[in-house]
């Protein structure tokens, strides 16, 4: 989908449709949820501050983001999928892989399938969508992006190495700005660049098992299958506490102790998370939930405490007391399948992390934890844990 949230709000405000218009919450620490192709050609992209995005976009509008109309609008284009093929996989709210092998006989050939798709989607729900076709999950992923915005590419499977090779090694899925740069420095600048580098040259340099995946990926081998179920949808846990608390300092504690919890049961089940989720719930029972998707999938706890503790300040609890707060690592990938973050920032706390879970499997859990935890009183008083 293009520009997803901010295609979904413009709906309800067509005077807007040819304005920059951002989606989150302005003033404090609120990040931008989504922008519409006006404002990213000032530069404005997801997960910025929503104050650095108005200052690259003086004349923008925010509009505030609701998350039902997003689910629902999703519902409605999934709908529309499965009636082509029940061969969906959900890559994200606003994005799936469809296998349309068996659907050829009623529907055509590939590309007149994502052009009466794309039709469908724009008549029955007025947004749209941009759709890459390919033999593989990978060349399908890159030709929708380089579709954007609200167009088609289909790469015939004898045209996909010609399609691969000039392109940066940045378009490569899983390729980020720190491995980006790691391998410039080696001189690997093009998908053909990489192609041409033997394969045990590029696993001493990032490993065996990432080596091997980027040389497969830049000569167009990708063998994974779509798929339409998963073991593990989310991970998460959430405390009920027995007095109702409104300091918000209290709650970025919590939060911090939520986090470690879910890294760690990520870690345990090999998974990453895109997408971090904050559920809050008042004195009076009224519950919100907030999340946002990460550029890159993540299973540390210092990188899921930052999402929750933007997300409780941007949405400006005003004083409330809470009675609930959870944390909730979602849309979970397989951590061998990315990656992201082989040179990340992130990366010198995975050594760190790493050490406190065999710590706690030798000593117990609590064996080492963050020093803003030690001082908790009476662990909080929670009525209630829990796990999901």
């Amino acid at each position: 989908m293009d520009a997803f949230f901010a295609s979904v709000e413009l709906l309800d405000h067509p005077e807007l449709v040819d304005r920059p218009v951002i989606i989150g919450h302005e003033g404090g620490r609120g990040i931008v949820s989504s922008a519409n192709y006006a404002a990213r050609r000032y530069g404005v992209r997801s997960a910025m501050p929503v104050g650095r995005a108005l200052r690259l976009c003086p004349n923008a509008v925010v509009l505030h983001p609701h998350y039902e109309k997003y689910r629902d609008a999703s519902a409605r284009v999934m709908r529309i999928f499965h009636d082509v093929t029940p061969v969906v996989e959900p890559l994200s709210i606003d994005e799936a892989f469809l296998d349309v092998a068996g659907a050829v006989r009623l529907f055509g050939p590939p590309a007149q399938i994502a052009a009466d798709l794309r039709a469908r989607v724009r008549r029955e729900t007025g947004l749209t969508c941009s759709v890459g076709a390919g033999a593989t999950k990978f060349i399908a992923k890159l030709a929708s992006t380089r579709s954007k915005p609200d167009g088609l590419l289909v790469v015939p499977p004898e045209g996909a190495l010609d399609f691969l090779r000039p392109l940066p090694i940045g378009a490569i899925w899983g390729v980020g700005p720190a491995t980006r740069e790691s391998l410039e420095r080696r001189g690997i600048r093009t998908v053909q660049d990489l192609a041409d580098t033997p394969r045990h040259v590029l696993e001493g340099w990032v490993g065996a098992a990432a080596g091997g995946k980027l040389h497969d990926l830049a000569w167009g081998r990708d063998a994974r299958r779509v798929t339409t179920s998963r073991a593990d949808k989310s991970i998460g846990h959430e405390n009920t506490f027995s007095t109702d608390i409104s300091d918000v300092a209290a709650l970025k504690r919590e939060l911090l102790d939520q986090a470690d919890r879910v890294a760690v049961r990520l870690r345990k089940g090999g998974w990453r998370a895109r997408t971090i989720s904050l559920k809050v719930r008042f004195s009076d029972f009224t519950t919100i939930t907030r999340s946002h998707t990460v550029p890159e999938a993540t299973d540390l706890a210092r990188r899921i405490h930052e999402e929750t503790v933007a997300l409780l300040d941007a949405a400006d609890l005003r004083g409330r007391a809470v009675r609930l707060l959870g944390t909730r690592g979602e849309q979970l990938v397989r951590a061998e399948d990315e990656l992201l973050g082989l040179w990340s920032d992130q990366e010198q706390w995975r050594g760190v992390e790493h050490a406190a879970d065999r710590a706690a499997l030798r000593f117990g859990r609590g064996a080492v934890m963050p020093a803003a935890l030690l001082d908790r009183p009476a662990d909080r008083e929670r009525l209630a844990d829990s796990e999901g």
